[in-house]
């Protein structure tokens, strides 16, 4: 046993190698800490104490109260974001999210700004909406469920965020590839069936939903009553307010059977204004009884059917409130689409890249936007600075936090809504036989004859024309009308000839024995074949349709659902 003393002189020893042990470990950084685990969009929405019991406002109120001022701006946000997967882009891709947040990925955007949504681009030649598509993110249904699984994972929590696409059919249709498509708006109001139209975007929806998608902005809600239908064009159902409304009206419930919420658009109408909100703000000048009586009819119709989104438009409506673009009208939003017609879902913005919306930065836009009535922000130009600007505004006051929790709470209750819906359809339902037949149907109903005997067959030999960039439709038609047993020739034949979207007098052929409508049928008021027809519509199902009344085989049964001067909406 060591003696006291030399007890103690050991205990001496070992303090001061502590000490030296600390002194030599002094000015190094301490051992760096795991990097934690990017937080989800909603913290809460993540966690335990996520609310689960109640119905989907009960849970998006309890919900909210536990949300960071942080989390609640990113909740009204539902930008675009670059790459055609949540996590895995190209450097281009990763430049281009850069620029509009600061991030590389979609799902980095999602986590950095705690997104509630996120919408899903691209665009064609034809497409009208196409000059504030900066990407394209959809392409085919396996990429696209793989990029909203995984736009939802990196999301977290039980609420999931809205995913939507801009789905219309005809002009305006994102998703083209190993779908089933329908005829275009303007098709099915030349149908005339609102049964056979709700049947249809049930179809889509299944679609939709089966591909990961809960939001289509849908059904387009717009009147016709320009002489070549403007920017809208055959995106809309016709020129009749009850006509379109009937059709509205079915469209959501199609939709949102199938547990895809609809969204009514472009409020209060943009159907009679010949500018184009992408680059211009329209200017509506009816008074308020005539827009209560055209214009607003079937929004009405589509509020009462359930729909659980209407979008704002960026038109200035002189007998709402002068000067000032409806999408930041508070007028229009809360005194006139909530107080007059009772609305109580969620009023999405329209995109806030479009110029009207621009003549403001970003964080200002998004504040006015939001202290106008919308719940939920589309497409900001720049994701970080909208977000910031939130922040700023409840911290100056120009944003008050109880507008951004109402905003917060609808955009939540439409979320766990959606998330009730169950299970998403199998992928087998997409482009199947029974859905095929459905898109059949309803494109061969369409198909109108607006000067000729009704449904006589052509005789001999048949050559395809068309307007120029209308190769792949004049491929589909010769394809369809050998199907049926025509003759068709390269030249010399009796001349069927094709014109479509944006096309004018210039683009018709004064010698064609038919001439034929691909899109709306305005242009054909200036044809001078004998015989005339529309089907609204591009699609394979709309030229085998044609086909099939060319070579006789089919009655044309649809009727022009918008006046063509100089021709009757149907010679049936």
């Amino acid at each position: 046993m060591a003696s006291p003393r030399s007890r103690l002189a050991l205990f001496f020893a070992v303090v001061v190698a502590a000490i030296l042990v600390a002194v030599a470990a002094c000015g190094k950084p301490a051992p760096r800490a795991a990097a934690p685990s990017p937080t989800p969009p909603s913290a809460a929405a993540a966690s335990a104490t996520t609310p689960t019991g109640g119905d989907p406002a009960t849970r998006a109120a309890a919900l909210v109260k536990q949300l960071s001022d942080e989390q609640l701006a990113g909740q009204v946000l539902m930008p675009y974001a670059y790459g055609s997967s949540a996590t895995d882009v190209s450097p281009a891709s990763a430049a281009g999210n850069q620029k509009l947040g600061k991030v590389d990925t979609p799902a980095q955007m999602i986590q950095k700004y705690h997104l509630g949504g996120l919408i899903l681009v691209g665009f064609s030649a034809d497409d009208p909406t196409s000059t504030n598509q900066a990407t394209t993110n959809v392409d085919n249904p396996k990429q696209i469920t793989a990029l909203t699984d995984g736009l939802q994972k990196a999301a977290g929590g039980q609420a999931p965020i809205l995913i939507g696409t801009d789905q219309e059919y005809g002009a305006v249709t994102r998703i083209k590839s190993g779908v089933t498509l329908l005829p275009s708006a303007m098709a099915l109001g030349a149908g005339n069936n609102p049964a056979g139209t709700e049947q249809g975007w049930k179809v889509a929806g299944d679609e939709l939903r089966a591909m990961g998608l809960n939001v289509d902005f849908a059904p387009d809600a717009d009147v016709l009553g320009t002489a070549d239908g403007g920017v809208i064009g055959s995106r809309s159902f016709g020129s009749d307010p009850k006509a379109v409304g009937d059709q509205v009206a079915a469209s959501v419930k199609g939709l949102q059977s199938a547990g895809v919420a609809a969204t009514l658009k472009h409020f209060p109408g943009h159907g009679s204004t010949p500018s184009d909100s992408h680059t211009d703000l329209p200017v509506i000048g009816r008074s308020k009884a005539d827009l209560t009586k055209v214009d607003l009819a079937p929004f009405q119709a589509g509020i009462d059917a359930g729909a659980q989104l209407v979008m704002s438009g960026h038109l200035d409506v002189k007998s709402i409130e002068p000067g000032v673009p409806a999408s930041f009208s508070h007028k229009a939003l809360v005194d006139v689409l909530r107080g007059e017609m009772g609305f109580k879902g969620v009023v999405v913005s329209d995109a806030l890249n479009m110029a009207p919306a621009e003549k403001w930065p970003a964080g200002e836009a998004a504040v006015r936007a939001l202290n106008a009535g919308n719940d939920l922000l589309l497409m900001p130009p720049n994701v970080g600075g909208a977000y910031q600007g939130l922040l700023d505004g409840l911290h100056n006051g120009s944003l008050k936090k109880d507008r951004l929790v109402e905003a917060a709470t609808r955009d939540l209750t439409l979320r766990f809504t959606l998330a009730d819906a169950g299970a998403k359809p199998d992928q087998n339902v997409l482009a199947s036989d029974s859905h095929l037949s459905v898109a059949g149907g309803l494109s061969a109903a369409a198909v109108t004859q607006l000067r000729g005997q009704c449904g006589a067959p052509i005789q001999g030999p048949v050559t395809v024309s068309t307007s120029p960039g209308r190769d792949t439709s004049k491929a589909t038609l010769e394809k369809a009308l050998r199907a049926e047993g025509v003759q068709v020739v390269a030249s010399g034949g009796r001349v069927v000839h094709l014109v479509g979207y944006g096309d004018g007098p210039k683009d018709l052929d004064p010698a064609a024995d038919v001439t034929v409508g691909l899109d709306t049928p305005y242009v054909l008021g200036s044809a001078k074949s004998p015989n005339i027809v529309a089907t609204y519509s591009s699609t394979p199902d709309s030229l085998k349709a044609l086909a099939k009344v060319l070579a006789g085989k089919q009655k044309p049964t649809g009727k022009s659902p918008v006046d063509v001067p100089g021709l009757p909406r149907t010679v049936c």
